[in-house]
């Protein structure tokens, strides 16, 4: 991402974000705002946008020049339900990719059974910890225990407690 300069950024208080805003530089709308900027980087302009509530922006990218070839095209609506629905993208993916960090699972078949192991890290700030849990084949939980949170959920660590009789690794 490229060092862009956002001066007058938008004012987070509740009246503001409650009124629409359609202007060429600046439309807020629906939740979010879009706000075309100078980029730094180069004589070209950018566009943030940041989703109501949020101090950084969701999406900086690359925007059009006018046809003066010197200003920024204005912003309008079809451009605007673009950039929402590409930021909004942004933030699903990016959500998706934390759940994921976030929530593991293997499935181990021992000579009994088919066994669900999950490892939901809890990223807390001064105690950050993980809860590693097996669930039977019918859904049923068999163990949980508190683990650190840097502990790595594998089929063969999995194996390793289920054999242990689900007593806390080390």
């Amino acid at each position: 991402m490229s060092n862009i300069d956002t001066p007058n950024a938008p004012d987070t208080n509740e009246a503001d974000q409650d009124s629409a805003i359609h202007e060429a530089r600046l439309w807020r709308d629906n939740g979010w705002t879009a706000r075309v900027i100078k980029n730094e980087d180069d004589e070209g302009w950018a566009v943030a946008m940041i989703k109501d509530g949020e101090s950084e922006p969701a999406l900086v990218g690359p925007w059009t020049m006018g046809r003066d070839k010197k200003n920024p095209k204005p912003l309008d609506t079809p451009a605007f339900h673009t950039l929402v629905k590409t930021a909004s993208e942004v933030l699903r993916r990016h959500e998706q990719q934390l759940h994921a960090d976030l929530h593991k699972s293997v499935t181990v078949n021992t000579a009994n059974a088919s066994i669900t192991v999950t490892l939901d890290i809890v990223p807390d700030e001064d105690d950050p910890y993980a809860l590693l849990a097996a669930q039977d084949e019918a859904g049923d939980q068999l163990a949980e225990v508190r683990v650190a949170a840097n502990f790595k959920l594998t089929r063969s660590s999995a194996a390793d407690w289920i054999e242990a009789e689900y007593r806390k690794p080390r």
